[in-house]
């Protein structure tokens, strides 16, 4: 499949490249203006392409493989991503300064309608976890129930020998040591996943709501990106934020079991991942969530992540290329995601990503 695509993204390059030489591209399209390079005569007729995106640091590291994956198999056509944070993606998505975006949280419906280029796809393309990670001298294992995970960030829960963490954790010597929280300073999709597990989960002691930014205590800690949040509990004794499992491993985190739904403490890992994928149901969007799944061995905070593209497409060299890409995305670039801590999403959806990107326009 992939390997057809590839054929009729070159023909398309190159049709686009001689259609009409010194004429400019259409103008208004995604990428249109300073995002990127339009598509170049290259020799033999073909082009070349470049690709920008932004948005989600959650997928950051997917992205990365995936990129370097699909350009060495497609040398004229060059990607992109800039992590700046699922708000700012979708930003510069609707704003069409990017050829396309990747989030973890959906458009709210007054800002899709927004969108200059009309109506778009969501392309899922990753699962992951988002873990609980914590830097406490002598504490090498730790579980969290949802309760107390919202206790701890709503501030209820200042110090690390508070009986509620003593309740999840039997047996284990906890110091009186002041609770730290370390937490996104940008608009994030990981903050409104987390933030929307503790709504689910959290309980009564969850008050902070869920969104890409909530109303933090004044005494917390704010990183950008999830790799900002990392650093800040790398370096801060006795901190606690919520990082994505890549970004957790990269730094050498320590991380806590969380119980799921089941009544089990579950590690975050690409198996816990998977599980928590099995069964989800898609919208006619495509949308959907993995948190809190029932399923007895799944990670229960556990995110989903997608890429937007437009459903009409006005450069065809650069649309056929997008196109490839995502496709690449969803098929041969999920074998790359458990090597960067990720877990594939489910084959129904793979199915229903592809059949929105063969009805993309323009190409």
């Amino acid at each position: 499949m992939f390997r057809t695509t590839l054929v009729s993204v070159v023909a398309l390059l190159g049709a686009a490249a001689g259609c009409g030489k010194g004429t400019a591209p259409p103008a208004g399209g995604p990428g249109s203006g300073s995002a990127a390079p339009v598509g170049t005569p290259a020799s033999g007729g073909g082009g070349t392409v470049t690709l920008n995106g932004s948005g989600a640091s959650f997928q950051k590291a997917a992205q990365e493989v995936a990129i370097e994956a699909f350009h060495k198999a497609n040398p004229s056509i060059t990607v992109n991503y800039g992590a700046g944070g699922s708000g700012k993606g979708r930003q510069e998505f609707a704003d069409q300064v990017v050829d396309f975006a990747c989030t973890d949280a959906p458009f709210k419906d007054a800002d899709a309608a927004k969108a200059k280029g009309g109506e778009f796809y969501y392309i899922p393309d990753v699962l992951g976890a988002i873990t609980v990670a914590y830097h406490l001298d002598g504490v090498t294992t730790l579980q969290l129930s949802a309760p107390t995970i919202a206790g701890i960030f709503g501030r209820k829960i200042t110090t690390w020998n508070d009986a509620a963490i003593a309740a999840d954790n039997p047996g284990v010597t906890l110091p009186a040591t002041a609770i730290v929280v370390a937490r996104r300073s940008d608009g994030s999709g990981t903050t409104e996943n987390f933030t929307k597990y503790l709504t689910l989960a959290g309980g009564a002691g969850w008050t902070l709501g869920s969104g890409a930014t909530v109303e933090w205590s004044a005494d917390t800690q704010a990183g950008n990106g999830n790799g900002g949040v990392a650093q800040l509990v790398k370096t801060t004794a006795g901190s606690i934020g919520y990082i994505d499992l890549s970004d957790a491993k990269a730094s050498s985190l320590t991380y806590a079991k969380i119980k799921n739904a089941a009544g089990t403490y579950v590690e975050p890992t690409a198996a816990s991942v998977t599980a928590a994928g099995e069964g989800i149901k898609l919208d006619a969007k495509l949308l959907f969530t993995a948190l809190d799944s029932k399923a007895p061995a799944a990670y229960p905070i556990t995110a989903q992540s997608w890429c937007l593209i437009y459903a009409k497409q006005t450069d065809r060299a650069k649309g056929a290329a997008l196109k490839a890409y995502l496709k690449f995305l969803v098929t041969d670039a999920q074998a790359l995601l458990p090597e960067v801590d990720y877990a594939p999403i489910p084959q129904p959806m793979r199915d229903a990503a592809l059949a929105k990107l063969d009805s993309i326009q323009g190409l």
